[in-house]
C-alpha cells in the first residue's frame, strides 16, 4: 500500500458502517449521551446484551473452577497453572484476527457463546457427579479460554461495523461498562451461588448465561463484514498484512506500545498480587480486599460513564495519554501509602483513570486502521495483553526480593515515564482525534 494511504488511515477513515442518519439526532441529556448508542443502533443494543451475558458468564466461572482448583489441590502453585491455561489462548490472538477478517462476525460469537455452554454444561455435571481431576479443570479452564480470547478480535471490531465512527467511543465505553459490572458482580455472584447451592449449581446458572449470550446474538447472524474477503489467501500472507499495517503506522505502533507496556508493568499486579498488598501491606481481611476491588470496580464504572458522555470527543489520542499515564503515578503513590482509607480512595482514582486506556485503545486501533485488516490488528492486540503470563511470573520473582509494593512503585513509575516519552516523541498521538476534517 502506498505510504500516502497509510498516512491518511492515521487521521482517516475506519469502518465503512453507516453513519448516524442526520435525521435521528443525538439523544438529550447525560444519561441519554451516555446511553447513546444503545438509543440509536438496535443492532448494537443486542450485541451489548450478549455481552453482558456472556461477561458475566465468564467472570462467575472463573471464580468457581479457580475455587475448585484450590480446594481440590489447596496450592496457590494450582491455581497458577489452572489460570496460565485459561489465559494462554490469548496467544492465538493474530490467528484469531485472521479468522474475523475472513468469516461473518456474529456467527464467530455465537460459535463462541454456544462453545462455552457446551463446554460449561459438561464439567458442570461431572463436577455434580464428582468426577473431575484436576487436570479435567484445567482442560476445562483451557476450552473456556478458548471461547473468550480468540473471539475478542470479532467482538471489537464488530462494534466498529455496527455504530461507525461517530459513535465508536461511545459504544466502546458501554462495553467497558458492562465489563466492569460484571467483573464486581460476576465473582459476587460467584462466592453467593457456591455457598448457597454448590459449585456444580454455580457452573450450572453460569452455562445458560452464556445460553442467553448466545439468544441474544443470534438475530445479528445475517449481519456481513463490511468488507468482503477477496479470494482464497495463504494464511502466512494473512497474517503478515497485520503486523505490516502496525509496524507502518507510527500512531498505531504507538498505541499497541502503550497496551503492551501496560499489560507487562501493571495489569498483572492488579490481576494476581492484589490479595498480598492488602493483606501484607494494609493488613486487610478477604472482606477488606473485596472492598478494595470494589473501589477499583467502581472507579472504571464512573470512568467509562464519563468517557461514554464525551460521546465523540476531540483529542482521543490526548486522553489515552494522559489517562494511562495518571494511572501509572496513582499506583507508585498507592504503593507508598500506608493508611487504609487513603488506599481505598485512591483505587477508586486508579480504576477512573484506567478507564481512558481500556476503552480507547481499542478505539483509537480500529480508527486507525484499514476495514479489511481491522480483525488482524485487533488479534495482534490480543498477543500483546497475552504476555500477562509470563509478566506475572517476572513480577512476582521480583516480589520475593524486593517486595510486592516495591514492584508497583517501580511499575507505576516506569509506565508515567514511558508515557511522557513517548507523548515527546510522538506529539501527533496527543493531538489524534478520529475526526473526518
Amino acid at each position: 500500500m502506498p505510504r500516502s494511504e497509510t498516512a491518511d488511515f492515521a487521521e482517516g477513515a475506519t469502518s465503512e458502517a453507516p453513519e448516524l442518519p442526520a435525521a435521528r439526532a443525538m439523544p438529550a441529556g447525560f444519561l441519554g449521551r451516555v446511553a447513546s448508542s444503545l438509543i440509536l443502533y438496535p443492532r448494537y443494543r443486542l450485541l451489548w446484551i450478549s455481552n453482558l451475558f456472556f461477561f458475566a458468564g465468564v467472570w462467575t466461572q472463573t471464580l468457581v473452577l479457580g475455587w475448585l482448583v484450590f480446594e481440590m489441590t489447596g496450592s496457590e502453585f494450582s491455581v497458577a497453572i489452572f489460570t496460565a491455561a485459561r489465559l494462554s489462548p490469548l496467544m492465538l490472538g493474530p490467528l484469531a484476527g485472521v479468522i474475523s477478517d475472513r468469516f461473518n462476525r456474529p456467527r464467530l460469537l455465537l460459535v463462541a457463546s454456544g462453545w462455552a455452554f457446551c463446554v460449561l454444561t459438561v464439567v458442570a455435571l461431572l463436577v455434580a457427579l464428582d468426577s473431575i481431576s484436576f487436570a479435567g479443570l484445567v482442560a476445562a479452564g483451557f476450552c473456556i479460554g478458548l471461547a473468550q480470547s480468540p473471539s475478542q478480535p470479532a467482538r471489537f471490531t464488530l462494534v466498529s461495523e455496527l455504530v461507525g465512527r461517530r459513535s465508536l467511543s461511545n459504544a466502546n465505553a458501554l462495553n467497558s461498562i458492562v465489563l466492569n459490572m460484571t467483573q464486581v458482580i460476576g465473582p459476587a455472584l460467584g462466592g453467593a451461588m457456591i455457598a448457597a447451592f454448590g459449585a456444580a449449581t454455580a457452573l450450572a446458572i453460569s452455562a445458560l448465561w452464556y445460553l442467553v449470550a448466545f439468544l441474544a446474538l443470534w438475530p445479528l447472524r445475517q449481519v456481513k463484514n463490511s468488507h468482503e474477503a477477496v479470494g482464497p489467501q495463504r494464511l502466512r500472507i494473512l497474517l503478515s498484512a497485520g503486523f505490516s499495517t502496525v509496524l507502518s503506522n507510527r500512531l498505531l505502533g504507538s498505541v499497541l506500545l502503550v497496551t503492551f507496556a501496560a499489560n507487562i508493568l501493571l495489569w498483572p499486579i492488579y490481576q494476581g498480587f492484589m490479595p498480598v498488598i492488602a493483606k501484607e501491606h494494609l493488613g486487610l481481611s478477604p472482606s477488606g480486599l473485596g472492598w478494595l476491588l470494589a473501589c477499583a470496580g467502581m472507579g472504571g464504572l464512573a470512568g467509562s460513564v464519563i468517557v461514554a458522555a464525551l460521546g465523540d470527543f476531540r483529542y482521543k489520542g490526548g486522553l489515552f495519554v494522559l489517562g494511562t499515564a495518571t494511572w501509572g503515578a496513582l499506583w507508585a503513590v498507592f504503593a507508598l501509602c500506608s493508611s487504609v482509607p487513603l488506599s481505598f480512595a485512591l483505587m477508586v482514582l486508579i480504576g477512573l483513570a484506567a478507564a481512558p486506556f481500556g476503552i480507547l485503545q481499542t478505539t483509537l486501533m480500529l480508527m486507525m486502521t484499514e476495514p479489511h485488516v481491522q480483525g488482524r490488528v485487533m488479534g495482534i492486540q490480543e498477543l500483546t495483553i497475552g504476555v500477562m503470563p509470563l509478566a506475572s511470573i517476572m513480577l512476582g520473582a521480583a516480589a520475593e526480593l524486593i517486595g510486592i509494593t516495591h514492584v508497583a512503585l517501580v511499575s507505576g513509575t516506569l509506565l508515567a515515564t514511558f508515557l511522557a516519552l513517548l507523548a515527546l516523541r510522538v506529539p501527533a498521538l496527543l493531538r489524534y482525534s478520529g475526526h473526518r476534517d
